[in-house]
């Protein structure tokens, strides 16, 4: 078939479909030829030059071709490794703006662009075609019906935050249409959007959803498959296996109805996205896309070794986030995902990579600038993973305004307290006030702190409770992979048990968990299944095991049901009660002219919390009072905001403690509304006045609530 190409235009760059033919464009600093290859549905290939270059960009326009066309590049230049070089017109390699990708990789040597084997290794040339092993972007009609759907923008500090894999959520949901499950629709579906609803989640973060691979020979030869999609290769595609649609432009058809779905609910939808590196790894992985693209524009090299590459994630490479086009690339992808997909916001994995101007992290560089002036963005959720793995990556507290932060911090010193380590108490009263050290200096929010315990990374909470050493034998690397520290606590025997007390315990200390996550001030994450007690087996790094080990089971016993409902009950106490998620810090001072202050510290006898006991290495246990008269905010209506007042009493020391009221509550009467000894809310609760004591059992919380 003989195929007319036009001179077309710079922008957009990809593939664009007018309705008459599509454009193709390309960005390519350093090659001095570009081939455009079309694909039919046999696999026959047919390539057209591209003549034109204007702004360091080959493009064309063909006429006739439509959605569903398959297509990729090659891309013609020196081959000079040691020079960051690595062009090899032998390589079909990935648009970067493609919009669908179809297909997979086959772990083959075809797909390196040197000669596996070669004394020389990846100096060395491959001239074998790597066009059969490699995946096609495909030509889409990216055209929706979105039936006026717009961003939800739930406020900050009403956000609860539900961290979710799209396939290993539903993947075992035995309410769902089996070809339905694992994919976006089996998100979508009412059975979990039910579920959903029923926790009082008011957001999904999904784990990477944009186009990855596994490493060939890495994890393909030990049968196992990129589980968590940490290793993008395009940054506009959604992953085609999440998708029960897989006819052409299906992928973001089906994504589109789920995010409609879902903010029909009330839920918004928040991507776990990775700019930081790509999937193809060091200078001795696969040439897929940027690579062979133009190496030395999208990838940091080593000064004075360009053969290499700066390594700041731990994958292999770095994205050159310094470069003005691949800079561009980022917020080009963002403002697609929000503009034409509807997401609420992003997660950005290792985002202190990004602010790597030379080596150093930089809170002023060119990436958050253009954020913090682009319309699109500016409002949105933005959420950092606030560390890399390079020196001076660990930046929790440093991210600029108009941007939260996983606080890792908040992580260790919540499961440090209840694990009974000293020296905990006095940073877990900052922790359980939003981190007021961390984020209060520089003008942010106390919702800047996206609390968790648990993420997709580590121990589930289940394991948490259940293993002091983690146990990732499946993922054959003889257990020497995941971290090691996990500050986690057995309760006395490690794993399985049918021991009553060390269940007992677990179960407690479950509870203890999750009530300190959502009393606290900030914004609460907890990762799927918790609230099902899925368990891992004690596997802390289950990025390669898309199997029973990651996916939540849905035929759970009856007794596990007790957490489920624990946990929906004190979301929506939490939802009901403002006096939990403040907009703004406490002030530790009356505000409107009583003798009692808007938050109070207390010891077990009822004195106010000194700096002997916030000081001392073993004290476990206080109470807080959150007065819900002393709100310092106002409603949308410029209304004050009024709560009840609530004496919250964590006890992490092993033994019961008789915790007196303070003198001058104790006129009150204080009713129970959580005590994590029981595992359930409690319906009707003891009352305590008249200098009664309050007896804690030994690592639990008791929730008093003020009725006068």
């Amino acid at each position: 078939m003989h195929l007319e190409l036009w001179p077309g235009n710079v922008y957009p760059l990809g593939s664009y479909w007018d309705g008459k033919g599509t454009n193709f464009a390309l960005f390519t600093e350093n090659a001095t030829k570009v081939e455009l290859c079309l694909f039919d549905k046999d696999g026959k290939e047919e390539r057209l030059e591209l003549k034109e270059y204007d702004n360091q960009t080959w493009h064309g326009y063909i006429p006739g071709v439509a959605p569903g066309q398959q297509y990729g590049f090659r891309v013609h230049g020196p081959y000079e490794p040691n020079n960051g070089h690595r062009f090899n017109p032998n390589k079909l390699v990935l648009d970067p703006y493609a919009k669908e990708i179809d297909g997979d990789f086959t772990d083959s040597p075809e797909i390196f662009g040197y000669a596996i084997g070669d004394e020389e290794e990846d100096l060395s040339y491959n001239e074998v075609d790597s066009a059969p092993f490699v995946p096609k972007a495909v030509v889409i009609d990216d055209t929706f019906d979105w039936e006026g759907d717009q961003l939800l923008r739930t406020p900050f500090h009403e956000s609860i935050i539900y961290e979710v894999h799209v396939k290993g959520f539903s993947k075992l949901q035995p309410n769902i249409e089996e070809e339905y499950r694992g994919t976006y629709a089996g998100l979508a579906h009412p059975a979990s959007i039910a579920h959903l609803q029923s926790l009082g989640i008011t957001a999904v973060e999904l784990l990477p959803v944009h186009h990855f691979f596994s490493h060939p020979g890495y994890l393909t030869g030990k049968g196992l498959k990129n589980y968590w999609g940490y290793d993008s290769l395009n940054f506009f595609a959604p992953y085609k296996g999440y998708s029960s649609d897989q006819t052409p432009g299906g992928a973001a058809r089906e994504f589109k109805e789920m995010v409609k779905a879902l903010h029909k609910a009330g839920i918004e939808v928040i991507l776990d996205v990775v700019y930081n590196h790509t999937g193809e790894g060091n200078h001795m992985g696969p040439t897929l896309s940027f690579r062979g693209i133009d190496n030395v524009s999208y990838y940091r090299t080593v000064e004075g070794d360009a053969r290499y590459y700066m390594d700041f994630t731990g994958c292999g490479n770095s994205l050159n986030v310094r470069h003005p086009q691949v800079l561009k690339l980022i917020m080009d992808s963002l403002r697609y995902w929000v503009l034409e997909m509807h997401v609420d916001g992003f997660r950005f994995d290792l985002a202190s990579a990004l602010a790597r101007e030379l080596y150093d992290v930089n809170n002023l560089s060119g990436f958050f600038n253009i954020i913090h002036q682009d319309p699109v963005l500016a409002d949105v959720k933005l959420i950092a993973e606030p560390w890399d793995l390079g020196t001076g990556g660990y930046q929790v507290g440093n991210f600029p305004l108009l941007w939260c932060e996983w606080n890792g911090k908040y992580r260790d010193c919540v499961r440090d307290f209840w694990r009974s380590e000293d020296q905990t108490l006095g940073e877990f009263a900052y922790r359980f006030t939003g981190s007021s050290d961390l984020y209060q200096s520089n003008g942010r929010s106390p919702y800047a702190s996206i609390n968790f315990i648990t993420a997709h990374d580590g121990f589930t909470l289940a394991d948490l409770v259940s293993y002091n050493e983690k146990h990732n034998e499946a993922n054959g690397e003889n257990n020497c992979d995941g971290e090691s520290h996990n500050r986690s606590w057995n309760c006395g025997v490690e794993g399985e048990t049918d021991d009553p007390d060390v269940l007992a315990t677990r179960e407690r200390q479950k509870r203890n968990f999750l009530v300190t996550l959502f009393l606290s001030q900030g914004i609460p994450m907890i990762v799927y299944g918790d609230e099902m007690e899925r368990s891992q087996k004690g596997n802390n790094n289950a990025y390669c095991q898309d199997n029973e080990i990651a996916w939540i089971n849905w035929d759970f016993p009856k007794e596990k049901e007790e957490l489920l409902d624990f946990t929906r009950q004190l979301i929506f106490f939490r939802r009901k009660h403002p006096v939990f998620r403040r907009r703004k810090w406490f002030q530790g001072r009356p505000i409107y002219g009583k003798t009692i202050s808007d938050i109070g510290w207390y010891n077990y006898d009822g004195s106010e919390m000194g700096d002997e006991e916030w000081n001392s290495g073993f004290a476990k246990s206080m109470a807080v009072f959150l007065n819900g008269q002393e709100i310092t905010r106002v409603n949308a209506r410029g209304q004050r905001i009024m709560d009840e007042s609530f004496l919250v009493i964590f006890n992490a020391y092993w033994e019961m403690l008789d915790f007196s009221l303070p003198e001058v509550m104790q006129k009150d009467q204080w009713e129970v509304v959580i005590d994590t000894k029981e595992p359930t809310f409690v319906k009707e609760g003891l009352i305590y006045t008249d200098g009664k004591k309050v007896p804690v059992t030994g690592r639990s919380v008791v929730v008093l609530r003020r009725l006068t």
